[in-house]
């Protein structure tokens, strides 16, 4: 693989060669799936791999598709071991696994580079809340990628004059509305297109738009932005709102009732809002009990869907269609 040593050198050394050998680029992958006794799996541009056990990777796609995964590891597709799974995570925790107990309860890590470990296992309770993990057995590794420039091209229907419009990014998992947000946030944090610079408050849980490391965030969310890492959303933004006196607030993934809630807080204090949300289309984010009440109140003023308009190796980040407040098309198609 060419480049992504912070990746490389947390993997189990046998992984790591195999990862090392590979003919990926690490702009091009997206995640890696550690699952003890399972084939050792990634997702480059768009297609899962797994290893053969000479170390070539292999399509899982061209196998045969009668199979499933656990038919196919008797071809010859490389397992990963339950020493590998420990070992791995102990060098992401740089073996002080302790010192990341509050990550891990909230089912990940985030390690140099912002690339995110989610991590499954037991759960270990403690008065009905989750105090940690143990047998950690599986792993997903989540590559961080900033696509600087992305946000570019929905500049001209986020602002009205020099106000940004409270706006909702949807799509289904995986099409980029997290990176398209993280980019939204630079563009609008340092000004573009002749827009002046606003202060950005971002109410960042799971540590995937900031992705900070150690307080300090690894992608560039902007000059005049401030985190609120691994908390919370509703109270990130309640805080962030009282403390940081910002002009714009953001939050990656909505669903909750105490998510709307904090968003409409935000904007009745004159806040511009913006935030994403899973689905596949306009109509399937209105039916959500949770979010019902911002839709009945038109607290989004713009709302953009991601998808993908053609059938085949999906793209990333490709906008189906922009609507305003009252459901007018402004660009793209259907929703």
């Amino acid at each position: 693989m060419r480049g992504g040593e912070e990746i490389l050198k947390i993997l189990a050394g046998p992984l790591r060669r195999l990862a090392e050998q590979a003919p990926f680029s690490f702009e091009g992958l997206q995640e890696m799936k550690l699952r003890a006794g399972k084939p050792f799996l990634c997702r480059y541009e768009g297609r899962e791999y797994g290893f053969l056990e000479t170390g070539v990777p292999v399509s899982v796609d061209t196998l045969d598709e009668s199979l499933n995964i656990s038919a196919k590891k008797t071809g010859g597709l490389r397992l990963v071991s339950a020493r590998e799974v420990k070992e791995t995570l102990e060098y992401a925790g740089n073996y002080s696994l302790y010192a990341y107990e509050e990550e891990l309860r909230q089912g990940f890590l985030t390690i140099q580079g912002g690339h995110r470990i989610g991590v499954a296992g037991k759960a270990v309770l403690e008065n009905g809340e989750i105090r940690t993990l143990k047998y950690i057995s599986f792993l997903n590794i989540r590559l961080a990628h900033e696509v600087r420039g992305c946000g570019e091209k929905l500049l001209p229907y986020l602002y009205e004059g020099e106000q940004v419009k409270n706006t909702l990014i949807i799509s289904p998992p995986g099409f980029g509305k997290t990176t398209l947000l993280r980019d939204v946030i630079r563009l609008i944090s340092d000004g573009a297109q002749g827009h002046a610079g606003f202060t950005v408050g971002v109410a960042d849980e799971r540590s995937e738009l900031a992705a900070c490391y150690q307080g300090i965030p690894q992608n560039d969310v902007g000059d005049r932005t401030d985190v609120l890492d691994a908390c919370p959303k509703a109270q990130a933004l309640s805080m962030l709102i009282r403390s940081m006196s910002p002009q714009v607030v953001a939050a990656d993934e909505i669903g909750s009732a105490a998510d709307a809630a904090a968003l409409k807080q935000a904007a009745c204090c004159g806040c511009s809002v913006l935030a994403t949300a899973h689905g596949a289309s306009l109509e399937e984010i209105r039916g959500k009990p949770s979010l019902e009440m911002l839709f009945k109140e038109g607290i989004f003023e713009r709302y953009i869907l991601l998808g993908q308009r053609h059938a085949g190796r999906r793209q990333v980040g490709q906008v189906l269609g922009i609507w305003g407040k009252d459901g007018q098309t402004l660009s793209g198609g259907e929703r």
